[in-house]
């Protein structure tokens, strides 16, 4: 029997079987993959987002320069330890897994996926800012929310949190969508490891720029318990505050931290859901 892939100048990509979400076993492998490989990127990078948190703290309500992203660092290991920049990594992998799967496994922004998993996010926030070792049990912190703030302290946070992943998702896939086609045509590069890296930190430019001063906001928004000394009403509120009181360029802080963490957790995040796409026979995005 021929075959098509040997005949002259034929094409020499793989034929995958087409896929479908209504065969039970291609919906696993479809958002498995997808929650895989957001876990492993935010393994890898979740002492960034931990910086990352403690500059967007700096300095509230000045003008002031941050202290930056390498010296808040070593600040941070050097009077709290390296088991510092794990802080909140169990709500973080939670959080990974079931968002990560509805969010690239559904290849559209999920709004529902973002409300569920909002208290993984407002634990992993307030458990990345505390200083207190005990604080790094997931299961006390969650009960001691509860007790002191109500069920409504698990959804603080929501608006800013479920307008960033729509504009993260929707800048980070458009982006390497077009990225790839367009270094496909410029650059002649094929499906692989070059031009999945090379479109992959083009949506992790675009979405840390585009989501900076949402994820600002989202982070104060998230550390802030509701009482009457409460610095910020809503979200809109938070963010005429910090412009007002800290600059315009207040609602970028942590923005190197950010990119140096999304940038690395895009990459992976697309290089690993590439590779395991291709192991269990779903074409490339």
């Amino acid at each position: 029997m021929g075959d098509a892939s040997s005949a002259p100048g034929s094409d020499k990509k793989m034929v995958i079987e087409t896929f479908s979400l209504t065969n039970t076993k291609d919906i696993v492998h479809h958002f498995s993959t997808s929650g895989a490989s957001v876990c492993v990127a935010t393994a890898a990078t979740h002492p960034l987002d931990v910086v990352k948190v403690r500059l967007q703290l700096e300095h509230v309500g000045l003008r002031a320069s941050s202290s930056g992203m390498t010296q808040k660092l070593l600040d941070m290991v050097q009077s709290e330890g390296t088991r510092s920049l794990y802080k909140g990594i169990g709500p973080a992998l939670l959080r990974s897994a079931l968002y990560g799967g509805l969010r690239l496994g559904l290849y559209e922004p999920c709004a529902i996926a973002t409300a569920a998993t909002n208290p993984m996010e407002v634990l992993k926030v307030r458990m990345q800012v505390s200083r207190n070792v005990s604080d790094g049990n997931m299961v006390r912190a969650i009960r001691s929310m509860i007790a002191t703030e109500g069920l409504r302290g698990l959804w603080r946070g929501i608006g800013p949190s479920m307008t960033r992943a729509s504009a993260l998702t929707a800048s980070q896939l458009a982006t390497y969508d077009e990225s790839k086609q367009i270094i496909k045509h410029w650059m002649m590069l094929e499906e692989g490891f070059w031009l999945h890296i090379s479109a992959s930190f083009a949506a992790g430019l675009v979405g840390t720029t585009a989501t900076a001063p949402i994820d600002m906001v989202k982070t104060r928004m998230m550390i802030q318990r509701e009482n009457a000394s409460a610095l910020y009403k809503n979200a809109f509120d938070c963010a005429y505050k910090i412009c007002r009181s800290e600059g315009l360029f207040g609602l970028y802080k942590g923005w190197s931290a950010m990119f140096a963490r999304l940038g690395p957790q895009t990459a992976i995040t697309f290089l690993v859901y590439e590779k395991l796409r291709q192991v269990v026979g779903i074409s490339a995005l």
